[in-house]
């Protein structure tokens, strides 16, 4: 798998592939990360990439030229390597707030396909016809507005980097992840480790059982619980698909009276 960043500032996206369990598997080879700097593609002495808003308005806009020259480089550089076959390149991904929302469901799509040239947009914007010409899909990472695009592409990348075979030491420590369809999409259960009794708080009793069975249904009550009181819209999206057993629903239901006492 390799990901594509075109970005003003390289020297931001260089920690993910050295760093962590992205950095060790990016070193091994499971995955590859190549920069792209727009003002490479400039041909004016002073490397413009970005002008003023026709229409008038605020900021500045970048402009559809070097980003295009980018891609092409990009798509020209993936077909030498292997990377993409003849005719079918990699998705063009703008990262913006007039996206996709990225969730795990998401990312694990990803995790089975071949990578992505990413887009880390600054200024005001991008012209649209760049965008209408190149960009495949346009993804966000919420209601919110970064100064550039750079961090929410690492975020993306490294989601799904996350997910491909040999990244992780345990492979069971991503079928445990929030939002994970195994969990029925719902939040993680709460996690303990040593000592047994920390500032006068103790592990929960069943965690020290031993019992597997007890534990996996301790968790799976925790699990409830927990996405219940952070995250209800999730219970609901659950129950709507099915994904909630009757023991779920018990479990629920015990602790809407506990509240309610």
């Amino acid at each position: 798998m390799r990901f594509d960043l075109i970005t003003l500032f390289p020297d931001m996206c260089a920690a993910l592939a050295a760093q962590g369990v992205c950095g060790r598997a990016h070193q091994r080879g499971v995955w590859s990360l190549q920069t792209w700097n727009p003002r490479d593609y400039t041909r004016d002495v002073h490397r413009t990439v970005d002008d003023r808003p026709f229409g008038g308005g605020p900021g500045m806009v970048m402009m559809a030229e070097p980003l295009a020259l980018a891609i092409e480089a990009i798509r020209a550089d993936r077909l030498a390597a292997g990377a993409d076959a003849a005719g079918l390149p990699a998705p063009v991904v703008l990262l913006s707030p007039a996206g996709q929302v990225h969730r795990q469901a998401l990312a694990r799509r990803w995790a089975a396909g071949r990578g992505a040239i990413l887009v880390c947009g600054r200024y005001e914007g991008i012209d649209q016809r760049f965008i209408d010409t190149y960009v495949d899909q346009q993804v966000s990472l919420g209601d919110f507005v970064l100064s550039g695009g750079e961090l929410a592409a690492l975020v993306l990348v490294d989601s799904v980097v996350r997910l491909l075979p040999g990244v992780l030491h345990d492979a069971e420590s991503a079928e445990q992840d929030s939002f994970n369809p195994a969990l029925t999409g719902l939040l993680d259960s709460p996690h303990y480790t040593r000592p047994e009794i920390w500032r006068g708080q103790a592990v929960p009793e069943t965690l020290l059982s031993g019992h597997h069975a007890r534990i996996q249904a301790w968790r799976r009550r925790q699990s409830v619980r927990l996405t219940r009181d952070r995250r209800p819209d999730l219970i609901e999206q659950a129950r709507a698909a099915g994904r909630l057993s009757r023991q779920d629903e018990a479990c629920l239901d015990a602790s809407q009276a506990e509240n309610e006492e």
